[in-house]
């Protein structure tokens, strides 16, 4: 069995100037206090207000400032760790994940927006390999919670489990909630198309519709064709039953790689964590056979005159309901844990 949780990657180095740079923090911090907690809270506030999603750049100068002030913090933080040189690693696919962090981050701020006690921050490694090493970052992906009493950064912090960060926002919402006092409330996520795509179709629409019009009116348009109907219909009942608009929503991948076979794909992920886009398509298939057996035998196999025929087709369709049916229990069975009791 694959595991995506357990998946980690880039063994992290540090070079001396990291250290130096964490001795003098350590050195410093105990003795110079002399940032006030509201002024960091004010700049903090500011920052955030220029960031689009809410997430603030975390800087090793910055985060300086927050080791100044003196604990218990006024605020959480929640920060995502990346690192440009494995945005092309399909693997652990950062941007994909760092996208989830920036909906957490928009969701939270657009359901609390005088909420001056949660802050989140995405830090990079090759501008802040101090920083990570403050925080004992040794792989990515990596997110935790500093909570305000933090004061070792490393020991203190709560970190994310690698199962909530794959399992997109709403998932890391719970944490959140979880370990602080704070609640992020419903995940927003952007529409598929932009403001100035919906004018352009709209306009297009505008443009066709005489045209669309006439042809309806005429009778000879797709419209008019029963087959195209037919077909439409299959493919809604499909699409329904199969969950597409969940993986399409939450970007669900068809397949994943093997960690312990790079050349080969998963396409059935063992536990009822995380959901692949070919187990949907799997069982909204074998939803679909039960459907078209159901229907060619109420609305086609009726006007057979030939009773054999008939028996021997119902029998048929019977056959393949059952197993379509019984299919459909054993990956609900074997997904969930339960066993194959169906198998």
């Amino acid at each position: 069995r694959t595991d995506r949780s357990n998946i980690t990657t880039m063994a992290i180095s540090y070079n001396t100037n990291s250290f130096l740079f964490i001795l003098v923090l350590l050195l410093l911090v105990p003795i110079n206090h002399t940032l006030n907690s509201d002024d960091l809270v004010s700049e903090l506030t500011v920052l955030r207000s220029r960031s689009s999603t809410g997430v603030i750049h975390l800087s090793n100068r910055l985060l300086w400032q927050i080791l100044s002030v003196p604990v218990p913090r006024p605020f959480t933080l929640l920060v995502f760790f990346d690192s440009q040189k494995l945005h092309s690693d399909s693997e652990i696919s950062l941007p994909k994940l760092k996208n989830e962090f920036l909906v957490l981050s928009s969701s939270f701020h657009t359901n609390n927006p005088d909420n001056k006690k949660f802050f989140f921050f995405d830090i990079e490694f090759q501008e802040s390999q101090a920083s990570f090493a403050l925080f004992g970052v040794k792989s990515l992906p990596h997110i935790c919670l500093v909570p305000p009493f933090a004061i070792d950064f490393e020991r203190d912090s709560i970190q994310m489990e690698s199962s909530d960060i794959w399992r997109h926002a709403e998932s890391m919402a719970e944490f959140v909630e979880a370990k602080s006092e704070h609640t992020v409330g419903t995940i927003h996520r952007p529409g598929f198309i932009s403001k100035k795509q919906r004018m352009c179709i709209i306009a297009l629409g505008l443009i066709l519709s005489p045209f669309l019009v006439k042809k309806i009116v005429s009778g000879n348009s797709l419209l008019h064709d029963k087959n195209i109907w037919m077909a439409g219909s299959i493919f809604v009942y499909f699409f329904s039953v199969s969950g597409t608009m969940y993986n399409i929503i939450n970007k669900i991948p068809i397949a994943m790689m093997d960690r312990d076979d790079p050349g080969k794909l998963i396409f059935f992920y063992d536990g009822s964590g995380m959901q692949l886009g070919a187990e949907g398509f799997t069982v909204g298939f074998l939803y679909t056979i039960f459907g078209l057996m159901l229907a060619f035998v109420t609305h086609v196999l009726i006007h057979v005159k030939n009773r054999n025929i008939q028996r021997f087709v119902m029998l048929l369709a019977i056959f393949v309901s059952f197993w379509a049916v019984k299919k459909v229990f054993y990956l609900y069975n074997w997904k969930t844990g339960l066993g194959p009791i169906y198998g």
